[in-house]
């Protein structure tokens, strides 16, 4: 599997808590943090609820 690299962009202020709790459960933390995570099934579904607050690019 690929590898990403998963940066936040957005403020989660505003957002619902359901995004709330899957921006935490990728493993960030504040604005302007980025981890790196395989491309599996579950992360891509995540990424997909909250695309709007993160930017996304392939390692």
């Amino acid at each position: 599997m690929s590898k990403l690299r998963i940066k936040q962009v957005r403020s989660i202020i505003k957002a619902s808590d359901r995004q709330k709790k899957t921006i935490e459960a990728l493993g960030l933390k504040s604005l302007h943090d980025a981890v790196e995570l395989s491309a599996s099934p579950s992360i891509l579904g995540m990424l997909d609820k909250v695309k709007h607050l993160v930017t996304v690019e392939k390692i």
